[in-house]
Protein backbone atom coordinates (compact mmCIF):
# COMPACT_ATOMS: atom_id res chain seq x y z
CA UNK A 1 0.00 0.00 0.00
CA UNK A 2 1.46 3.49 -1.59
CA UNK A 3 0.08 6.56 0.68
CA UNK A 4 1.83 9.60 -0.59
CA UNK A 5 -0.39 12.72 0.70
CA UNK A 6 -0.15 12.86 4.32
CA UNK A 7 0.14 15.63 7.05
CA UNK A 8 1.00 16.66 10.39
CA UNK A 9 1.05 18.57 13.36
CA UNK A 10 3.84 20.62 11.71
CA UNK A 11 1.20 22.34 9.56
CA UNK A 12 -2.62 20.99 10.06
CA UNK A 13 -2.66 17.56 10.60
CA UNK A 14 -3.57 16.13 13.75
CA UNK A 15 -1.56 13.67 14.62
CA UNK A 16 2.82 13.76 15.11
CA UNK A 17 4.90 12.48 12.84
CA UNK A 18 5.52 8.79 14.63
CA UNK A 19 2.00 8.80 15.44
CA UNK A 20 1.24 9.19 12.01
CA UNK A 21 3.83 6.31 10.79
CA UNK A 22 2.50 4.40 13.66
CA UNK A 23 -1.03 4.74 12.13
CA UNK A 24 -0.10 4.08 8.08
CA UNK A 25 1.89 0.65 9.73
CA UNK A 26 -1.25 -0.53 11.41
CA UNK A 27 -2.62 0.18 7.81
CA UNK A 28 -0.30 -2.17 6.39
CA UNK A 29 1.31 0.96 4.28
CA UNK A 30 4.88 0.27 3.03
CA UNK A 31 5.09 3.30 1.65
CA UNK A 32 4.30 6.57 2.86
CA UNK A 33 5.18 10.38 2.25
CA UNK A 34 4.40 13.53 4.70
CA UNK A 35 3.77 16.51 2.74
CA UNK A 36 2.85 18.82 5.17
CA UNK A 37 2.00 22.58 3.65
CA UNK A 38 4.56 24.99 3.08
CA UNK A 39 7.22 23.10 5.75
CA UNK A 40 9.43 19.86 5.70
CA UNK A 41 9.45 20.38 9.67
CA UNK A 42 8.30 16.57 9.91
CA UNK A 43 9.81 15.00 7.47
CA UNK A 44 13.18 13.78 9.21
CA UNK A 45 11.01 12.60 12.39
CA UNK A 46 8.63 10.80 10.27
CA UNK A 47 11.07 9.32 8.15
CA UNK A 48 13.23 7.87 11.69
CA UNK A 49 9.93 6.44 12.29
CA UNK A 50 9.80 4.83 9.53
CA UNK A 51 12.89 3.05 9.08
CA UNK A 52 11.87 1.96 12.44
CA UNK A 53 8.60 0.52 10.60
CA UNK A 54 10.30 -1.06 7.68
CA UNK A 55 8.25 1.37 5.63
CA UNK A 56 9.94 3.54 2.90
CA UNK A 57 10.12 6.93 3.08
CA UNK A 58 9.36 9.76 0.33
CA UNK A 59 10.11 13.10 1.50
CA UNK A 60 7.40 15.35 0.52
CA UNK A 61 5.82 18.59 0.80
CA UNK A 62 2.19 20.45 -0.03
CA UNK A 63 2.93 23.67 -1.78
CA UNK A 64 0.16 26.62 -2.15
CA UNK A 65 0.70 28.44 -5.19
CA UNK A 66 -1.73 30.84 -6.59
CA UNK A 67 -2.41 31.11 -10.15
CA UNK A 68 -5.20 34.23 -11.34
CA UNK A 69 -6.60 34.55 -7.27
CA UNK A 70 -6.81 30.79 -6.85
CA UNK A 71 -5.14 28.28 -4.62
CA UNK A 72 -3.19 25.85 -6.69
CA UNK A 73 -1.84 23.24 -4.44
CA UNK A 74 1.57 21.56 -5.80
CA UNK A 75 3.13 18.27 -4.19
CA UNK A 76 6.91 18.30 -4.36
CA UNK A 77 8.49 14.88 -3.85
CA UNK A 78 11.72 13.13 -3.21
CA UNK A 79 13.30 16.90 -2.26
CA UNK A 80 16.09 17.34 -0.80
CA UNK A 81 15.13 18.83 2.56
CA UNK A 82 18.12 19.99 3.30
CA UNK A 83 18.32 22.58 0.34
CA UNK A 84 18.84 26.32 1.40
CA UNK A 85 17.19 27.96 -1.84
CA UNK A 86 13.67 25.72 -0.66
CA UNK A 87 14.30 26.34 2.92
CA UNK A 88 14.55 29.91 2.43
CA UNK A 89 11.43 30.26 -0.14
CA UNK A 90 9.56 27.99 2.42
CA UNK A 91 10.78 30.20 5.70
CA UNK A 92 8.80 33.24 3.37
CA UNK A 93 5.92 31.01 2.42
CA UNK A 94 5.15 30.62 6.34
CA UNK A 95 5.71 33.83 6.94
CA UNK A 96 3.00 35.08 4.61
CA UNK A 97 0.44 32.53 6.35
CA UNK A 98 1.10 33.86 9.67
CA UNK A 99 0.02 37.69 8.49
CA UNK A 100 -3.20 35.70 6.85
CA UNK A 101 -3.91 34.10 9.71
CA UNK A 102 -3.67 36.97 11.97
CA UNK A 103 -6.03 39.03 9.40
CA UNK A 104 -8.42 36.95 9.60
CA UNK A 105 -8.51 36.41 13.15
CA UNK A 106 -8.65 40.51 13.06
CA UNK A 107 -11.47 40.17 10.78
CA UNK A 108 -13.01 37.74 12.64
CA UNK A 109 -13.03 39.49 16.35
CA UNK A 110 -14.29 42.84 14.14
CA UNK A 111 -17.45 40.98 12.89
CA UNK A 112 -17.67 40.04 16.95
CA UNK A 113 -16.67 36.55 17.00
CA UNK A 114 -13.46 37.79 19.40
CA UNK A 115 -10.68 35.45 18.95
CA UNK A 116 -6.68 35.79 20.47
CA UNK A 117 -4.67 35.88 17.23
CA UNK A 118 -1.52 35.37 19.26
CA UNK A 119 -3.07 32.38 21.20
CA UNK A 120 -3.97 30.59 17.26
CA UNK A 121 -0.72 31.42 15.76
CA UNK A 122 1.42 30.74 18.98
CA UNK A 123 2.76 27.14 18.11
CA UNK A 124 3.84 28.57 14.81
CA UNK A 125 5.57 31.50 16.81
CA UNK A 126 7.56 29.33 18.69
CA UNK A 127 8.88 27.00 16.21
CA UNK A 128 8.53 28.82 12.53
CA UNK A 129 9.11 25.19 10.84
CA UNK A 130 5.27 24.81 11.60
CA UNK A 131 3.22 25.90 8.90
CA UNK A 132 -0.08 27.77 10.01
CA UNK A 133 -3.42 27.72 8.48
CA UNK A 134 -7.13 28.09 7.99
CA UNK A 135 -7.75 25.18 9.82
CA UNK A 136 -5.80 26.54 13.27
CA UNK A 137 -8.61 29.20 13.27
CA UNK A 138 -11.36 27.14 12.54
CA UNK A 139 -10.44 24.58 15.06
CA UNK A 140 -10.72 27.99 17.49
CA UNK A 141 -13.70 28.65 16.44
CA UNK A 142 -15.01 25.70 16.98
CA UNK A 143 -13.37 25.36 20.62
CA UNK A 144 -15.06 29.01 21.43
CA UNK A 145 -18.31 27.77 20.41
CA UNK A 146 -18.99 30.32 17.69
CA UNK A 147 -19.58 26.86 15.19
CA UNK A 148 -20.25 23.27 15.81
CA UNK A 149 -17.65 21.76 13.50
CA UNK A 150 -14.62 22.85 11.52
CA UNK A 151 -17.16 22.48 8.40
CA UNK A 152 -19.57 24.70 9.59
CA UNK A 153 -16.50 27.49 10.71
CA UNK A 154 -15.31 27.18 6.91
CA UNK A 155 -19.05 27.48 5.34
CA UNK A 156 -19.97 30.41 7.50
CA UNK A 157 -16.61 32.45 7.35
CA UNK A 158 -13.72 31.28 6.15
CA UNK A 159 -14.30 30.43 3.06
CA UNK A 160 -14.29 32.59 -0.49
CA UNK A 161 -16.88 34.87 -0.52
CA UNK A 162 -17.54 34.51 3.38
CA UNK A 163 -17.51 37.64 5.95
CA UNK A 164 -13.89 36.65 7.32
CA UNK A 165 -11.79 35.38 3.96
CA UNK A 166 -8.48 36.78 3.22
CA UNK A 167 -6.98 35.76 -0.29
CA UNK A 168 -3.70 34.25 0.23
CA UNK A 169 -0.69 36.43 -1.37
CA UNK A 170 1.78 33.88 -2.82
CA UNK A 171 4.20 32.50 -5.75
CA UNK A 172 2.76 31.18 -9.07
CA UNK A 173 2.40 27.39 -9.85
CA UNK A 174 5.38 27.51 -12.50
CA UNK A 175 7.41 29.19 -9.51
CA UNK A 176 6.87 26.49 -7.40
CA UNK A 177 7.45 23.92 -9.56
CA UNK A 178 10.92 25.81 -10.40
CA UNK A 179 11.75 25.49 -6.59
CA UNK A 180 10.82 21.78 -6.29
CA UNK A 181 13.27 20.99 -9.20
CA UNK A 182 15.92 23.39 -7.54
CA UNK A 183 15.47 21.02 -4.41
CA UNK A 184 16.13 18.13 -7.15
CA UNK A 185 12.22 17.14 -6.45
CA UNK A 186 9.28 16.69 -8.79
CA UNK A 187 6.07 18.55 -9.02
CA UNK A 188 2.95 16.76 -9.15
CA UNK A 189 -0.40 18.86 -9.14
CA UNK A 190 -2.50 17.73 -5.92
CA UNK A 191 -6.32 16.94 -6.10
CA UNK A 192 -7.19 18.30 -9.22
CA UNK A 193 -10.88 17.34 -9.43
CA UNK A 194 -11.05 20.00 -6.22
CA UNK A 195 -9.55 22.70 -8.64
CA UNK A 196 -11.87 22.66 -11.00
CA UNK A 197 -9.32 24.13 -13.68
CA UNK A 198 -8.24 21.15 -15.92
CA UNK A 199 -7.51 23.85 -18.67
CA UNK A 200 -4.76 24.75 -16.83
CA UNK A 201 -3.26 21.53 -16.67
CA UNK A 202 -1.56 21.34 -19.98
CA UNK A 203 0.15 24.79 -19.62
CA UNK A 204 0.80 23.50 -16.34
CA UNK A 205 2.48 20.60 -18.02
CA UNK A 206 4.55 22.83 -20.23
CA UNK A 207 6.32 24.72 -17.51
CA UNK A 208 7.43 22.11 -15.41
CA UNK A 209 4.49 20.50 -13.94
CA UNK A 210 5.99 16.01 -13.45
CA UNK A 211 2.97 14.61 -12.50
CA UNK A 212 -0.87 14.58 -11.52
CA UNK A 213 -2.45 13.65 -8.59
CA UNK A 214 -4.87 11.14 -10.02
CA UNK A 215 -5.84 8.61 -7.14
CA UNK A 216 -6.98 11.30 -3.79
CA UNK A 217 -9.75 10.15 -1.06
CA UNK A 218 -11.85 13.36 -3.19
CA UNK A 219 -11.65 11.83 -6.47
CA UNK A 220 -14.11 9.21 -7.83
CA UNK A 221 -14.46 6.42 -10.10
CA UNK A 222 -15.09 8.79 -12.87
CA UNK A 223 -12.44 11.68 -11.77
CA UNK A 224 -9.95 9.00 -11.04
CA UNK A 225 -10.46 7.76 -14.76
CA UNK A 226 -10.28 11.55 -16.12
CA UNK A 227 -7.31 11.73 -14.59
CA UNK A 228 -5.74 8.86 -15.56
CA UNK A 229 -6.18 9.74 -19.35
CA UNK A 230 -5.03 13.41 -19.32
CA UNK A 231 -1.54 11.51 -17.54
CA UNK A 232 -1.51 9.80 -20.64
CA UNK A 233 -1.86 12.42 -22.63
CA UNK A 234 0.47 15.22 -21.41
CA UNK A 235 3.00 12.20 -20.79
CA UNK A 236 2.80 13.17 -16.78
CA UNK A 237 3.77 10.49 -14.14
CA UNK A 238 0.69 10.18 -11.56
CA UNK A 239 0.89 10.22 -8.17
CA UNK A 240 -1.87 9.84 -5.30
CA UNK A 241 -2.39 9.05 -1.43
CA UNK A 242 -5.03 9.43 1.02
CA UNK A 243 -4.62 13.31 2.11
CA UNK A 244 -5.17 12.01 5.62
CA UNK A 245 -4.83 14.66 8.38
CA UNK A 246 -5.94 13.16 11.24
CA UNK A 247 -9.22 15.20 11.35
CA UNK A 248 -12.66 13.46 10.76
CA UNK A 249 -14.10 16.94 9.11
CA UNK A 250 -10.75 17.16 6.64
CA UNK A 251 -9.75 13.88 4.97
CA UNK A 252 -10.51 9.99 5.07
CA UNK A 253 -9.98 8.15 8.95
CA UNK A 254 -6.79 7.07 8.00
CA UNK A 255 -3.51 6.71 6.28
CA UNK A 256 -3.39 4.30 3.47
CA UNK A 257 -7.24 4.53 2.36
CA UNK A 258 -6.13 5.63 -0.90
CA UNK A 259 -3.01 3.90 -2.73
CA UNK A 260 -0.92 4.42 -5.48
CA UNK A 261 -0.27 1.60 -8.13
CA UNK A 262 3.29 -0.02 -7.47
CA UNK A 263 3.71 0.60 -11.33
CA UNK A 264 2.55 4.42 -10.85
CA UNK A 265 5.25 4.56 -8.00
CA UNK A 266 7.89 2.59 -9.65
CA UNK A 267 7.56 5.26 -12.89
CA UNK A 268 6.76 8.10 -10.38
CA UNK A 269 10.90 7.19 -8.78
CA UNK A 270 11.93 6.89 -12.33
CA UNK A 271 10.78 10.20 -12.69
CA UNK A 272 12.94 11.09 -9.96
CA UNK A 273 15.74 9.90 -10.88
CA UNK A 274 15.49 11.69 -14.40
CA UNK A 275 15.11 15.13 -12.94
CA UNK A 276 17.86 14.57 -10.61
CA UNK A 277 20.22 13.29 -13.18
CA UNK A 278 23.34 11.11 -13.11
CA UNK A 279 25.27 13.44 -10.08
CA UNK A 280 21.99 14.22 -8.48
CA UNK A 281 21.27 13.89 -4.87
CA UNK A 282 19.65 10.57 -3.27
CA UNK A 283 16.65 10.06 -2.62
Amino acid sequence: MIDLHTHTTASDGRCTPQALVEQAAAASVDVLSVTDHDTVGACAAAAAACAERNIEFVSGIEITAISDGTDVHVLGYFIDVRSEKLQAFLSDQRRSRIARVRQIAERLTALGLELDADAILRPGLDDPSRAVGRPWVARALVEAGYVATIGDAFDRWLSPGRPAFVPRSGATPEQVFARIHEASGIASLAHPALLTRDDWIGGFARSGLDALEVYHSEHDATATERYLMLARELDLAISGGSDFHGDGSHGPDGPGSVSLPRDAFERLKQAARKRRGPSGRPL
